[in-house]
C-alpha cells in the first residue's frame, strides 16, 4: 500500500489529499487570508509558509507524514513540455521560481512537493501535466503573421486524466483513441486528442476560443485595436476585459454559470441568449476540433464545472451529437488527477520524465 500526498496550490488556498493507492483517505482545502499572504511580494515567496501549513495540517489530522512515499504537486508555468509526470529537479525548480512562462499559484506545486519530500527523506518529488503541456502539430502554431505564434496553454491535467478515465471505461488505451475534450470552467479549452497527443487546442488562458464565465473568448480584432488606442482604458484594463472581467462577468456581473442558468430558466431573455451563445461557441470549437481529427473521432468528452448544468449539456449536444458519442464528466478533480499520475509511475505504467 503506497501513500501518496497530492498538492494543488491556488491563489488563496492550498488543497491537499492523501491517497492509499487509488483510495483517498484524507482531503483538506486550506484557506489563506489576505493578511497572511500580504507579506509575500511574489507568489513563490510563499513556499515555506505553505509547506509548514501543509505539514501542520497533516499532523493535526493524525496523518503520519513520515509514512508518505510519493509526493506530487500541480505543475506550473514552466517552459512548454510534452505531457507526462516529471521529477522535480534543479532546473524545474529554477523555472518555477522565476515563472518561466508567467507567475501563477500553480508554480508553488513542485516547489512545495520538493521541500516536503526532502523533509521526510524521499529521493524525489514530482509534478504532472502542467498547463504548458505542448503537443501541437506544427501547422497549428501558425497564426497568419510572423510576429505572432500560437502558445499552448490549456487544462492539460484534467483533459489528460479524463481521457485516460474514459479509455479505461472502454477497456482501451488512451493512445489508441481520437477524442475531443471540452473542459468548461472559468476558462474553456477544447482539445483535439490524436492517439494520446493534444495536437490542437484553443489558448484558453488568454481568452482564445469560446467565451466563458470570466473570459471574453476570441474578439473582433479591429474593435480590439480601436479600444486599445481609444485612450479610455489602460493596458491592464483591456487585459481584464479579455480575462477576468469578460464573458458572464461582463454581461451579468457574475462568474457563476449556475446563476445565469437559473436566470435563463426563469425566462430572462438576455440570459437565454447569452447562455445559448456560449453553448453555440463551445459547439463550434468542438466542430473545429473534428476537422483537425479529419472526422475520425471515438468520443466527445464534456468536463469541468459547467458540465454540471444540464441545460448547457443539452444545448451543446444538439449541435455536436452527430459527430461522435458524447460522455459527460462533470466537475474537475485535479487532486485525483495528480494521484492518478502518481499511481501510473508507481505501477510502472509510465516512466517519470526528466525536465530539460
Amino acid at each position: 500500500m503506497t501513500q501518496i500526498l497530492a498538492i494543488n496550490p491556488g491563489s488563496t488556498s492550498t488543497k491537499i489529499a492523501v491517497f492509499e493507492n487509488n483510495k483517498q483517505v484524507f482531503i483538506k482545502n486550506i484557506k489563506h487570508s489576505a493578511e497572511e499572504l500580504a507579506p509575500f511580494k511574489k507568489i513563490t515567496d510563499q513556499v515555506d509558509f505553505r509547506k509548514e501549513i501543509i505539514l501542520n495540517t497533516l499532523r493535526e489530522n493524525e496523518i503520519e507524514v513520515e509514512a508518505i512515499q510519493f509526493v506530487i504537486g500541480r505543475g506550473g508555468l514552466i517552459k512548454p513540455i510534452p505531457s507526462g509526470t516529471y521529477k522535480v529537479n534543479e532546473l524545474l525548480k529554477e523555472h518555477l521560481t522565476i515563472g518561466y512562462s508567467g507567475e501563477h499559484a500553480s508554480n508553488l506545486g513542485g516547489l512545495i512537493a520538493d521541500l516536503i519530500a526532502k523533509e521526510i527523506g524521499l529521493d524525489a518529488s514530482y509534478i504532472a501535466d502542467p498547463v504548458v503541456v505542448d503537443e501541437l502539430q506544427d501547422v497549428a502554431r501558425i497564426t497568419g503573421h510572423p510576429l505572432f505564434e500560437k502558445i499552448c496553454i490549456f487544462h492539460a491535467l484534467n483533459q489528460k486524466a479524463i481521457a485516460r478515465t474514459f479509455a479505461a471505461s472502454e477497456n482501451k488505451q488512451y493512445e489508441d483513441l481520437n477524442l475531443i475534450i471540452a473542459h468548461m470552467g472559468g476558462g474553456i479549452s477544447v482539445g483535439a486528442h490524436l492517439k494520446g497527443k493534444v495536437i490542437d487546442v484553443n489558448q484558453a488562458l488568454d481568452g482564445d476560443g469560446p467565451f466563458s464565465p470570466e473570459r471574453s473568448g476570441t474578439l473582433p480584432m479591429h474593435q480590439i485595436v480601436d479600444v486599445c488606442f481609444s485612450g479610455k482604458y489602460s493596458k491592464e484594463e483591456v487585459k481584464k476585459m479579455i480575462v477576468g472581467k469578460g464573458g458572464y462577468v461582463a454581461y451579468f456581473n457574475t462568474n457563476d454559470a449556475y446563476e445565469v442558468e437559473k436566470m435563463a430558466a426563469a425566462g430572462d431573455p438576455k440570459a437565454i441568449l447569452i447562455e445559448n451563445a456560449m453553448a453555440y461557441q463551445i459547439a463550434k470549437e468542438i466542430g473545429a476540433a473534428a476537422t483537425v481529427l479529419k472526422g475520425k473521432i471515438d468520443a466527445i468528452l464534456l468536463t469541468g464545472g459547467i458540465a454540471y448544468g444540464k441545460p448547457m449539456i443539452e444545448k451543446i449536444t444538439q449541435y455536436v451529437e452527430w459527430i461522435a458519442p458524447i460522455k459527460v464528466y462533470p466537475g474537475e478533480d485535479e487532486i485525483k488527477a495528480l494521484a492518478f499520475n502518481a499511481l501510473m509511475v508507481i505501477n510502472k505504467e509510465i516512466e517519470a520524465k526528466e525536465y530539460k
